[in-house]
């Protein structure tokens, strides 16, 4: 199951943290401008933006300096341990992978709710294509973040009644793309440090390398990269032996595998859904298609209670779900074909992932022409390496 759900969050306006009051009084005029500019630029209605500029003014005004807050006595050992490792990971992620880290994820802020947002997907009954929303920044993305469960079951009622399949997931963190200093969320701490670590380095990624209008390639390149450092994280600080080593490349494995399902499984409805049938005909043969794969996936997985992707197997199922895994499940195989031929170094996998883009054009086209294009040249010694 992915846990870590970016809302389209460039629209999202906040202010800068501070902790004097004379600073907090000149950032509350900025801010309010903000949002007035924001109600001008953005492609939704002035009440979204001025509630998802409220929303996120408080989280930016709540910011504490992780280092100051990790000192408090009321703060209990195991999120004083997992603040330590954001702050390691951030490091990390700055120093050896070269993303841009700026002020993120070294703040601290507490929200007064388990999920953040609730993201709204939607996709056409008898066609595996996403539904999308349109923002000026960021252009087309394949989601729409909420922070009320009221508003986002409204916007999917409005989509039910148009004709789409709808989804409704619960989202765990958001990039602002480096607008702000993104704080770490407080209900990110309920989850492990392995955990923990991917969706830092997902979100610091978004910072470094975002496509407009190119969501699942943004969302599944953030997935692939934070897997990746995740696990040459924990090798390097605590040893390839490690608890935490294992289990990130043993998740990354679960992802890669889940991928692997969606894919075939989103070919077969592909080919039903360009069969020359009844569009009743269609809806009744995909019920069975899901009905099987379903149990397919709980047999797979019989012996591994603990994957996580387990839920697939009893979730109800609907193109907007399977759009919602596909947009961070797309050609993660891509992505580790070149890390493969980087030498398996996640730095230059990065800065090549970065050169290509940078080109134009389709975002997987661009990276699939990379990897087709590699080829290893032998040095004087007798040692393969790249020529790209």
């Amino acid at each position: 199951m992915i846990i870590e759900a970016r809302h389209s969050a460039r629209e999202l306006i906040g202010s800068r943290f501070a902790h004097a009051n004379f600073v907090k009084l000149k950032k509350t005029a900025s801010f309010w401008g903000s949002i007035a500019l924001a109600v001008l630029l953005s492609g939704c209605s002035p009440f979204y933006v001025l509630r998802a500029a409220y929303e996120e003014g408080k989280i930016l005004w709540r910011r504490e300096a992780i280092a100051d807050y990790v000192q408090k006595p009321e703060v209990t050992l195991d999120h004083k341990e997992k603040l330590k490792l954001v702050l390691a990971v951030r490091d990390y992620a700055r120093d050896v992978l070269k993303l841009k880290v700026g002020g993120s994820y070294a703040s601290f802020s507490r929200v007064d709710r388990p999920d953040l947002t609730h993201i709204v997907v939607a996709a056409p009954k008898t066609e595996l294509r996403p539904y999308t929303w349109w923002f000026l920044i960021v252009g087309s993305v394949p989601y729409k973040g909420f922070f009320e469960r009221a508003d986002a079951e409204a916007e999917a009622r409005r989509l039910d009644a148009e004709g789409y399949d709808t989804h409704i997931r619960p989202s765990a963190a958001f990039s602002t793309l480096g607008w702000f200093d993104d704080p770490l969320l407080s209900h990110l701490l309920r989850y492990d440090k392995v955990v923990l670590s991917e969706i830092v380095f997902h979100e610091l990624f978004h910072n470094t390398l975002y496509v407009k209008g190119a969501g699942a390639f943004n969302e599944s390149v953030a997935n692939f990269v934070g897997h990746r450092a995740a696990i040459d994280f924990f090798r390097e600080r605590l040893g390839a032996d490690s608890a935490e080593h294992q289990r990130a490349i043993r998740v990354w494995e679960e992802e890669q595998e889940f991928g692997r399902f969606i894919t075939q499984l989103a070919q077969t409805l592909t080919e039903l859904y360009t069969r020359d049938i009844s569009r009743e005909e269609k809806l009744r043969l995909r019920e069975e298609i899901f009905s099987r794969a379903q149990v397919d996936w709980a047999n797979r997985i019989a012996s591994r209670p603990e994957h996580r992707a387990r839920v697939f197997s009893r979730q109800p199922l609907n193109n907007a779900v399977l759009m919602h895994y596909l947009v961070y499940l797309k050609d993660l195989e891509l992505f580790e074909a070149l890390y493969q031929q980087s030498g398996q170094s996640l730095s230059k996998t990065i800065a090549m992932l970065r050169r290509a883009v940078k080109k134009g054009g389709e975002p997987f086209e661009a990276v699939r022409l990379l990897v087709n294009s590699y080829q290893p040249v032998m040095s004087r010694e007798g040692s393969v390496s790249s020529d790209q």
